[in-house]
């Protein structure tokens, strides 16, 4: 198809997009110029991060008129996140109004009720069916059983004025939002079909090989209200610790309370795989995420020469779900002087195939100057999320307990804990540290938390240094008291070792996913067993799909 264009602003990963589509076939073309706009056969406009800054963009590169004039000639459009935003009249992100294609307003999630962002696997409930197929199919190969990848703080609530132009709806919690729509030559989706797997890459091929116009006279709509369900499911995400060893090669490997090298024989960094390769396998046997933390940093590198630069690229060509990395997301140095803030290293990570980045480290500084003077605007959480959205940030939590004897001997907030400290003290502190856990500071998880939270965060990854490599299971005290704390989802890190541990972490402290690595690396407990016993439970999980 020589008339495929995307239309990218330059914010966030377009790239899984592009691999998306290589790996259904086909080439994309970029849009460089106004004029590219009007040459398209089939056009798709992938958004990420925020509303207004989406609209500004396009203003800004001409795009604006172009664009409504490409939808307006009935030439198949498909828009994904941002890019179905964008069709509204406007939203409550910004003052800049929207292209006005769509009746209607985006609104941003309840956070009293639930976690925000909306950030996981969820179903889209059809609305509409044909009474006959003559051309494309209204449904785009949307499956009402399929779970779709969302990663969003607002949405567009279903009313009556969008019964023509909603495709599916969703629900999450007590909240139903349109999460696709669809109209004649218009497709767009809130999920990110690039990054749901197998079921994502069938309604883009559905797109691709159709001919991305539905003959709307033979079409049938339902009411979705008491249809739609909330299907939100719980995540399980494989994380790939990944540094170079002795000889310069990059490793994946594992830590003992943070200790990566081995405790016999030459005392070597440990070596649990290849980390494209692994990344591989577990997205075939269905993680739903992917997380590479980077825990050399390469600090003396120049910024287009971060090694973890490549591994991202190299595994966007053949996993399609989210891919977050950890470590050297800061201000880089290159050897001639010149520097890059930790804005720009983020968006090379972003353009290089990531979908989130993981602050640790430079979280702690940011949450201890929060403390002292407020917010200014400079810090890595703010500027990144600015210009990427909340659901870009995600921040890496490493604390160790500290006991007390009574909550009194210290200023921090105090956890009553089930781990009895060495004295038999029952409270305890978790003092934050930075440097892959070397140094710990003055700062406790509850004020990095909440401080991270007002500052732009959209999710922790929550690890504990007492519980890294034990296979004890998680550190449940911990976990609950963070997710009383903020509002934004958590991640639960550090100590799995069995299925039942997930089964545990989900039932005691109701966060929105679990991570593990060891025990995934050494293939002790499959992804496949943990999804099989914690669904057995009671919980949701995304199936494993691995056909298009």
């Amino acid at each position: 198809m020589s008339g495929l264009y995307m239309l990218d602003y330059g914010a966030g990963n377009v790239r899984s997009l592009v691999n998306a589509v290589n790996r259904l076939g086909y080439d994309i073309k970029f849009v460089n110029q106004p004029s590219d706009i009007l040459k398209a056969e089939k056009l798709i406009f992938p958004g990420v991060g925020a509303f207004g800054h989406a609209m500004t963009a396009l203003k800004q590169k001409g795009y604006t008129e172009p664009l409504k004039a490409y939808i307006a000639s009935g030439r198949p459009f498909m828009g994904i996140c941002v890019g179905m935003q964008t069709l509204f009249e406007g939203s409550d992100e910004s003052d800049e109004p929207g292209l006005g294609v769509v009746p209607g307003k985006v609104t941003l999630f309840d956070k009293k009720t639930k976690a925000v962002p909306h950030m996981g696997w969820n179903g889209a409930q059809l609305v509409k069916e044909q009474t006959q197929i003559d051309g494309q199919s209204v449904d785009y190969s949307i499956k009402d059983e399929s779970v779709y990848y969302f990663v969003h703080s607002f949405a567009v609530p279903y009313n009556e004025k969008l019964k023509d132009w909603a495709l599916t709806t969703t629900k999450y919690g007590d909240e139903m939002f349109v999460s696709a729509i669809q109209k004649g030559n218009v497709l767009a989706t809130q999920f990110h079909p690039e990054k749901s797997g197998y079921a994502g890459l069938r309604v883009l091929q559905s797109f691709l090989k159709g001919t991305g116009i539905v003959d709307d006279s033979k079409i049938l709509t339902k009411n979705p209200f008491g249809l739609t369900k909330d299907r939100f499911t719980k995540r399980i995400i494989a994380c790939l610790d990944v540094r170079a060893n002795d000889t310069g090669d990059l490793v994946v490997t594992k830590g003992d309370q943070y200790d990566v090298r081995e405790k016999e024989g030459d005392n070597e960094v440990r070596n649990l795989g290849k980390p494209v390769e692994l990344a591989k396998r577990y997205f075939e046997e269905g993680a739903d995420e992917i997380t590479f933390l980077n825990i050399t940093s390469f600090r003396n590198c120049p910024l287009g020469d971060l090694p973890m630069l490549e591994v991202l690229k190299r595994t966007s060509e053949t996993v399609f779900v989210p891919l977050t990395i950890g470590g050297g997301i800061r201000d880089v140095t290159d050897p001639d002087g010149t520097v890059h803030p930790a804005f720009e290293v983020a968006g090379e990570y972003f353009r290089s195939g990531a979908d989130k980045v993981s602050i640790g480290s430079d979280a702690v500084y940011a949450a201890e100057k929060y403390w002292k003077q407020g917010k200014d605007g400079s810090s890595a959480i703010e500027t990144i999320a600015q210009a990427y959205g909340a659901q870009a940030v995600v921040i890496s939590v490493d604390p160790r307990r500290v006991y007390v004897q009574d909550p009194s001997q210290t200023t921090h907030h105090v956890v009553k804990t089930n781990q009895r400290g060495p004295q038999g003290e029952e409270y305890c502190w978790y003092q934050c540290t930075v440097m892959g856990g070397r140094e710990g500071r003055d700062l406790d998880v509850r004020q990095l938390v909440v401080a991270c939270e007002a500052l732009g965060a959209g999710e922790v990854l929550l690890n504990c240094m007492d519980r890294d490599g034990t296979n004890s299971g998680f550190e449940l005290d911990l976990i609950r008291d963070v997710k009383a704390a903020v509002s934004i989802p958590v991640i639960a890190s550090s100590g799995a070792g069995c299925v039942e541990h997930f089964e545990e972490v989900f039932a005691k402290t109701n966060v929105e996913a679990a991570l593990a690595a060891g025990i995934f690396h050494r293939k002790e407990v499959p992804i496949q067993a943990v999804k099989d016993h914690v669904l057995s439970c009671g919980v949701s999980v995304r199936p494993i799909d691995n056909v298009i």
